[in-house]
């Protein structure tokens, strides 16, 4: 009746981190970091999460001295994000 809904997307920052990549091209990591407001530390760990899981592609950089993380949601990551959002529907369902 219920479908399975994905560990590694059910997380709240994970998710959030998701939803804003599926509305832009990429995100760097300072404007991933203000708009969810985490701390860079966990916000590094969860993206390496979905990083080593295929769901988002990062890219690391330097803007002249500073370095940058460019994040990027793959194919991968669209699919379990829709598959993710279809699981979250059969609880909805009346």
């Amino acid at each position: 009746m219920f479908k399975e809904l994905n560990p590694l997307l059910h997380s709240e920052l994970r998710l959030a981190v998701m939803s804003l990549l599926l509305s832009v091209e990429e995100a760097d990591f300072v404007f991933i970091r203000q708009q969810t407001g985490a701390t860079a530390g966990n916000l590094s760990v969860q993206i390496d999460k979905l990083n080593k899981a295929g769901y988002v592609g990062v890219t690391k950089t330097f803007k002249g001295k500073m370095p940058c993380t460019i994040c990027k949601i793959t194919p991968q990551g669209l699919a379990a994000f829709e598959e993710y959002v279809d699981a979250l529907k059969s609880y909805i369902r009346l």
